[in-house]
């Protein structure tokens, strides 16, 4: 964006009131101005800098602060037997670092949301990143005998990250429309796999690379702080609505209150949630305790020569990274799959996204199931199941978003990621991973302690997930038979919003 006044030609740039989509014809105020003069030596660093403001850096970087989100986190889970341990604690107590993580997430996404549909919201992504940068690199001084203080940090990270997911979405919607929207939300929403699986990737190998699984914690804060300063060059402040139709012309908002009022009615909305829910049950336990229960696999096949951590300095990190590298391919291949699926069955439904979502999340369901059928035999064979359940699965998240821009009007998107993300941490990921462990650690207290049954308890307890990830398609085939009368709703209140001076009541 330029600042009028400037008396230099800044191609690419827009004034404070205009954005560049890339679905419709460049603003005339974007366009030379003959009557400009050349920049002077000490312009030249900011003409270059404003140039770089378009919207697919913006969305580059955006993504990129969404990898390291999610890597971050991913990191902990990749070292969660070295963390068992050295900590000494029982699965159930291991597993209250993701618990606690996703709680302080969850809490904070509805401030930050009320935060983001009222104020900068880059500057809010950029201190949100620094601060968990800061905490995660102080958490891997922590000693042994402190185990509470490495699991408050990990609350403190989660209100950092919280603010980046809540806000850096309606970003992204507010620079692009339709199928480009659709297109930029799946390269965002791939960063969720993509920085889970690198997240298992970079901290194992930078625990055998040091030797010292706290090195895995200090990988992330650099390039987060990294991520930060980039978004405060390069990501411009849209504004809220300037992409939609009507959007840039909005010149009232409504009032919090009457933005929860709306979204409790609006049952796309709700019913997407729910099922967004469901995948992060599934997606929460799975990152937690997959590695952990295919590393007790394979003691079991006795392909593995000892236990995977043993009197060893550190423990083995072969699962970690074999399925950090497979989360990275299927989130990869999935959301191209979702973008391209919904695509084309758009031409045939209007209700194309929440059907697709549907259909991929009973059929990540089936082979999600045959993991713990084939796992005790065959460590390939799940693997195999590992990777199409994986595929299937994450189909759905950047068009779970893409049916929030549809259905929930701009000013209140915000407030909407926020709340969709605390209803599915609530239900999903908050409590998945503690009550997989707390599952298990009961089975194995009813039965005598073996390698055998120490797997067959993990397994029993995983069991679950399939059963959720089924009712999250019932969830989404609900969605569906609402959708299109939310999406002209959202388009009609769009329009009065457009027109009238004064808050409309919803």
């Amino acid at each position: 964006m330029c600042v009028e006044g400037d008396g230099c030609e800044q191609e690419g740039c827009s004034n404070l009131d205009e954005v560049r989509t890339l679905s419709g014809s460049m603003s005339p105020a974007l366009k030379s101005n003959p009557d400009l003069h050349a920049c002077k030596p000490g312009q030249k660093f900011r003409a270059a800098l404003l140039r770089c403001r378009s919207p697919v850096v913006a969305a580059v970087i955006l993504s990129f602060g969404n990898v390291l989100n999610y890597m971050d986190r991913c990191t902990v889970a990749g070292v969660a037997l070295d963390i068992q341990k050295d900590f000494e604690v029982s699965d159930s107590v291991v597993a209250l670092l993701q618990t606690v993580f996703i709680c302080s997430f969850m809490v904070a996404a509805p401030i930050f949301g009320y935060l983001g549909d009222r104020f900068n919201r880059k500057a809010i992504l950029s201190c949100g990143i620094f601060f968990w940068s800061t905490v995660t690199l102080l958490s891997s001084f922590i000693s042994k005998e402190y185990y509470w203080l490495f699991v408050l940090s990990r609350g403190l990270v989660g209100i950092g990250e919280s603010s980046y997911s809540s806000i850096s979405p309606t970003i992204i919607g507010d620079l692009f429309t339709n199928n480009k929207r659709t297109m930029m939300l799946s390269f965002f929403y791939l960063a969720i796999p993509l920085g889970s699986g690198l997240g298992y990737i970079l901290g194992t190998s930078a625990k055998v690379a040091a030797g010292d699984w706290h090195w895995a914690l200090r990988v992330s804060p650099v390039l987060g702080m990294t991520a930060a300063t980039l978004i405060l060059l390069f990501v411009p402040e849209p504004k809220r609505g300037s992409a939609d139709q009507m959007g840039g012309r909005i010149k009232t908002r409504t009032s919090w209150l009457c933005d929860m009022k709306a979204l409790a009615k609006n049952r796309s909305y709700v019913f997407s949630s729910l099922a967004s829910a469901a995948v992060s049950f599934a997606t929460g336990a799975f990152g937690m305790w997959i590695p952990i229960y295919l590393a007790r696999a394979q003691v079991v096949q006795k392909t593995a020569t000892a236990e995977p951590c043993g009197n060893k300095e550190i423990c083995s990190s072969t699962e970690s990274l074999i399925f950090g590298a497979i989360t990275c391919i299927t989130g990869l291949l999935g959301v191209l799959i979702g973008a391209a699926t919904t695509r084309l069955c758009r031409k045939k439904t209007e209700r194309a996204d929440p059907l697709v979502c549907a259909v991929s999340m009973l059929g990540s369901a089936i082979f999600i199931c045959l993991i713990f059928v084939v796992a005790k035999k065959n460590i390939i064979g799940a693997y195999v199941c590992i990777f199409i359940g994986e595929t299937l699965l994450f189909l759905n998240w950047a068009i779970t978003a893409d049916i929030l821009m549809f259905v929930v009007i701009p000013t209140r998107r915000a407030t909407a990621v926020a709340f969709q993300s605390f209803t599915s941490h609530l239900l999903g990921d908050a409590g998945s991973p503690y009550l997989i462990g707390l599952i298990s650690d009961s089975l194995r207290e009813s039965y005598t302690t073996s390698a055998l049954w120490r797997f067959l308890s993990l397994g029993y307890a995983l069991m679950l997930c399939p059963f959720i990830i089924v009712l999250g398609g019932m969830f989404f085939l609900a969605t569906a038979l609402f959708f299109l009368d939310d999406r002209d709703k959202a388009q009609n209140q769009l329009s009065q919003l457009s027109r009238s001076s004064t808050s409309v009541k919803m």
